[in-house]
């Protein structure tokens, strides 16, 4: 997917930010705000942009005051700055293409979206994966200095095995937040994510932030994943979700009109990067994931290769029949085409014109239901021969690949 990286003003000084776009018209604008010390390129907040931007929806996310490449100092960043660089981050998106409808927030980043979310008005819809219900839970993660920090004013605490110096008015601004009253407030979409494993922010979170909002309102148990959703898997499946569950609240390109939907459109196939060989597939408004087989060295998250090829077959095959069917009212209910591809030695096939080496062969089942008679059924047989991609298979086929630069 494509990435527009840019700064804009925040808090600190300028913040650097990734706007991950898709290859076709943008369904949806989201605004992500990633987890505490952690900052734009997360694994997890890039794998769900990327992911999310496939589906349609573009996606921005950004390094808060001092964190990766933005500006600032971070022991000079509060909760209250982060949320309002959230705010700032809405506004950016609103002047420079459209306010984002769709807010995501993955650990602390989840409850400065929150209580970002009024000052968005937007925003039709809210997920939180793995976030706490108190913003002051963050300090568990350096309770051995909260003393040394009251007393002196700051200290200097290790969070991810990196240095950070936390300062007394970071815990003084989180204690002031109150949460609750944001969540009891939203009058948004709500969707929690949450494991019930997360040994970070644990599962009682989830129950209080579902519980304190008001519908419509969602859950969605992580079962096995870790905080941080190191697996590229987990991450994949959280986009699917939210991009799912979205569609719901954010509003949909209107669709095209009968002579734009006539004129043939391109497909676009685009490596996503988040494993060896996942793809995009963009076709006009619709989207779909290729991929390899485990058993191939892909992760079998999309229809493969040849997967694509004997659905289009199948699909051209079904609705040709169904066109004749109803054209010549044939008690045809409905029509299964079960398809298979494989590779035999030319030798074994009489009637091919080939007599050396191995040939494609596809072979094809259709199922046809209702109470057609055999003169019917023979002829809706003839008429799957007919089908426009079946006759694309067995003609001469010439393809031209050039390079764009």
């Amino acid at each position: 997917m494509p990435t527009e990286r840019f700064q804009f003003p925040g808090s600190g000084g300028q913040l650097a930010a990734a706007l991950d776009t898709p290859d076709r018209p943008v369904r949806a604008y989201a605004l992500f705000a990633h987890c505490f010390t952690c900052g734009k390129d997360v694994l997890a907040a890039k794998r769900i942009a990327v992911a999310l931007a496939a589906r349609g929806i573009a996606v921005l996310r950004f390094d808060f005051t001092g964190l990766g490449s933005s500006e600032g100092d971070f022991a000079n960043a509060t909760f209250s700055s982060n949320v309002a660089d959230l705010v700032r981050a809405a506004n950016h998106l609103r002047k420079a293409y459209q306010a984002p409808s769709l807010l995501i927030g993955h650990s602390l980043g989840g409850a400065a979206i929150l209580a970002a979310a009024d000052q968005i008005p937007e925003a039709k819809a809210v997920v939180t994966i793995g976030a706490p219900s108190d913003p002051t839970h963050v300090t568990g993660q350096f309770a051995a200095s909260i003393e040394k920090i009251r007393e002196d004013g700051q200290a200097e605490v290790s969070l991810a095995g990196r240095p950070f110096t936390i300062k007394r008015e970071f815990l003084d601004d989180i204690a002031e937040h109150n949460l609750m009253g944001h969540i009891t407030r939203l009058r948004r979409a709500l969707l929690v994510m949450h494991s019930p494993t997360d040994d970070t922010v644990g599962i009682d979170n989830a129950t209080r932030i579902f519980v304190a909002a008001r519908h419509p309102k969602s859950f969605v148990s992580l079962s096995d994943t870790d905080h941080l959703l190191s697996d590229r898997r987990d991450a994949a499946y959280v986009a699917d979700v939210i991009a799912a569950w979205a569609s719901r609240y954010v509003e949909i390109p209107t669709a095209q009109s009968a002579d734009q939907s006539m004129t043939p459109r391109e497909v676009i196939v685009r490596e996503t990067r988040n494993s060896k060989f996942q793809q995009t597939v963009s076709v006009g408004p619709h989207q779909l994931l290729a991929d390899e087989p485990a058993a191939a060295g892909g992760e079998d998250t999309g229809l493969a290769p040849y997967d694509l090829l004997l659905a289009g077959l199948g699909a051209c095959t079904s609705m040709t029949m169904r066109l004749y069917a109803d054209r010549k009212s044939l008690p045809l209910t409905r029509t299964t085409v079960t398809l298979r591809h494989g590779k035999i030695h030319a030798e074994d096939c009489a009637e091919c014109e080939t007599k050396a080496g191995m040939l494609d062969q596809i072979e094809r089942v259709i199922t046809m239901e209702g109470p057609l008679d055999a003169e019917q059924r023979e002829k809706l047989l003839e008429i799957a021969d007919k089908c426009p991609v079946h006759r694309t298979l067995t003609s001469e086929v010439r393809i031209l690949t050039s390079a764009k630069s």
